[in-house]
C-alpha cells in the first residue's frame, strides 16, 4: 500500500487524477444508533464493569467526568472524526471498526462515562480538504480513520490543530506528520521493507541482480516505486526493470508479462489492485515465465486475492510484507484477536476481521488509554502528552511494539506472509519475537523524498495545542 501498508486504491486514484475527475463535496454522518448514547449501553455498563482488551485493563469504563473540555467534549460525549475513502472504494471496513469499538466501550461505560460519538466523514477520495475541514468544524481528535490521498488534508489538520490516531497513513506529507500516532512505525527516514528484500532475495539468490518493479503510475506508487529501488539497492540488489502501466484500464497484460521476460526478471514488486495482479500472473503462465517471487504486497493480503488468483498460486510464489502485525489468519492463536473477532460477531456480524481492521483497532484504543488518563481534564494536549508516553505500543498485542514518541525511528520487527492455494500462512523467515522477525538492521533511505508535514510547516507549535 506504499511507503507504509500500500493502498488498494492506488490506481484508482491514479485513473481519477488522469481525467481531471473531482467531486467538491464530502459527507459526514454518526454511526448507527449501537455507538452513540442510549440507555441500554449505560445499563450494560453498570452490569458489566470495565472493558479490557487483550494486555489493556479498563479501556472504557463509566465514571464521573464531566465539562465541555476541549471542541467535540461535553459531559456526556466524546466526538471523534473518522476519514474513510469507502464511499468511492465501496470497502466499509474502517467504519467497520469504528461501529465495533465504540459500542464495545459505549457498552462499558464509555471513557470516564462519556460516551463516544464516531463522526464518519466520507471524502469521496477526491475531498480530503472537505472532509478534514468538517472534521477541525466539531470533532475532538480523528481515530481510526486513513484516506488514500490523505497528503492533501495534513496542513488543514495541522492548521486547527486536530490529532490524529491514525489507521493507515499513505503519502509522504502524512508519514509521521505532527500530532500523529501510527499503529507501525513509517517514515521516509528508513527503508522498512530492508529485512523483507533482504530474505527474498537470499531465499532466491537468482534474484539478487534481477529484481523488477512494475506499478500503475499515480502519486502514490511514484513514490513507492523509489522506495523499492532504493532498499533493493540498500540490500545489495540491482534492478533489470522499472515499468508503469498508463491511468487506464489494462485489458491485455502479455506485453507486459513479454517485457518482464526479457528483462530477465526473477524477483517482482507489483503495485495495483488484486485483481490486476492476477490478470499479470496469467498472462505470465500463458507466455511459460515463472519469476522465483513476486511482492503482492497488502494490496493483496486478504481473501479476496485467494479467491480469484486460483492455481496462479501454484504456477508463482506470492508473498507480502507485515510491518509488525499479526497475521489475521492466526487469530486462534493470538487472545486479542481471538476477543476482537467475538466484538466483531457481536456488533458487527458477518463482518471480516483483516489487516486494516487489526490496524483501526489499534489506534481506536491508543486514542482511548491516552483519553482515559485524562480524566475529567480531557483536552488535545493532555491526549497527545499522554499518547506519547506510549514508547512500546502493541494495541493489547496485535501489533509489535511501537515507539509512538519516535515516529522517524527505524521500525523494529515485520513479517512475512506467502499466499497459497488455501490461503495465506506465514513464511518461514526466521521469526524470532511471536510471528515477528526483529532486530534487524534497517538501511536509510537517500535524501530527495518529500518531507512529512509538521506544527511549523503551518505556522503552528506544540505551544498552540491547549
Amino acid at each position: 500500500m506504499r511507503v507504509t501498508i500500500r493502498t488498494l486504491a492506488a490506481v484508482a486514484v491514479a485513473v481519477l487524477l488522469a481525467a481531471g475527475c473531482s467531486r467538491a463535496g464530502s459527507s459526514s454522518s454518526s454511526t448507527p444508533p449501537a455507538s452513540s448514547t442510549s440507555a441500554a449501553a449505560s445499563s450494560t455498563a453498570a452490569a458489566s464493569g470495565g472493558a479490557s482488551f487483550g494486555s489493556l485493563t479498563d479501556v472504557c469504563h463509566g465514571g464521573s467526568a464531566s465539562g465541555s473540555t476541549d471542541q467535540g467534549v461535553t459531559s456526556s460525549s466524546i466526538e471523534v472524526g473518522v476519514l474513510t475513502d469507502e464511499e468511492y472504494t465501496k470497502d466499509p471496513e474502517l467504519v467497520n471498526a469504528a461501529k465495533v469499538f465504540t459500542s464495545w466501550c459505549n457498552a462499558a461505560g464509555g471513557i470516564d462515562g462519556r460516551q463516544l460519538v464516531a463522526d464518519i466523514h466520507q471524502t469521496d477520495l477526491m475531498a480530503v480538504v472537505a472532509a478534514m475541514t468538517s472534521a477541525c468544524s466539531k470533532d475532538f481528535v480523528l481515530a481510526g480513520g486513513s484516506a488514500a490521498l490523505d497528503g492533501l488534508g495534513v496542513a488543514t489538520r495541522l492548521q486547527c490543530l486536530l490529532p490524529d490516531f491514525d489507521a493507515q497513513p499513505v503519502m509522504p506529507q502524512n508519514l509521521g506528520s505532527g500530532l500523529e500516532f501510527e499503529p507501525y512505525t513509517s517514515n521516509l527516514t528508513y527503508a522498512m521493507y530492508t529485512g523483507y528484500y533482504k530474505w527474498l532475495m537470499a531465499k532466491y539468490p537468482d534474484s539478487k541482480a534481477h529484481v523488477g518493479v512494475l506499478a500503475g503510475s499515480s502519486v502514490i506508487t511514484q513514490v513507492d516505486d523509489q522506495v523499492v529501488v532504493d532498499t533493493v539497492k540498500a540490500d545489495g540488489g540491482s534492478i533489470a526493470y522499472d515499468g508503469t502501466f498508463p491511468l487506464t484500464t489494462i485489458t491485455n497484460w502479455t506485453p507486459y508479462a513479454e517485457a518482464i521476460k526479457s528483462h530477465g526478471v526473477k524477483g517482482l514488486t507489483f503495485y495495483d489492485t488484486p485483481q490486476a495482479l492476477v490478470a499479470l500472473e496469467q498472462a505470465l503462465d500463458n507466455i511459460g515465465y515463472h519469476l522465483d517471487w513476486i511482492d503482492a504486497n497488502t494490496n493483496a493480503y486478504g481473501t479476496a486475492f485467494v479467491q480469484i488468483a486460483g492455481k496462479a498460486l501454484s504456477e508463482q510464489n506470492n508473498y507480502a510484507d507485515l510491518p509488525g502485525v499479526y497475521p489475521v489468519e492466526e487469530a486462534s492463536s493470538n487472545p486479542a484477536m481471538e476477543q476482537l473477532t467475538q466484538l466483531f460477531a457481536k456488533y458487527a456480524p458477518g463482518q471480516p476481521i483483516t489487516l486494516q481492521v487489526e490496524l483501526a483497532w489499534s489506534m481506536w484504543l491508543l486514542f482511548a488509554e491516552s483519553a482515559e488518563s485524562c480524566g475529567s481534564d480531557l483536552t488535545r494536549s493532555c491526549i497527545y502528552n499522554a499518547g506519547l508516553k506510549q514508547t512500546a505500543w502493541t494495541g493489547g498485542g496485535i501489533t509489535a511494539p511501537v515507539d509512538e514518541a519516535t515516529p522517524d525511528a527505524a521500525p523494529n520487527c515485520f513479517d512475512i506472509e506467502q499466499a497459497t492455494p488455501s490461503g495465506w500462512t506465514a513464511a518461514s523467515f526466521g521469526a524470532n519475537t511471536g510471528p515477528y522477525l526483529c532486530g534487524t538492521t534497517y538501511a536509510k533511505l537517500p535524501a530527495g523524498f518529500p518531507a512529512a508535514t509538521q506544527l511549523s510547516s503551518v505556522g503552528k507549535s506544540l505551544s498552540d495545542l491547549k
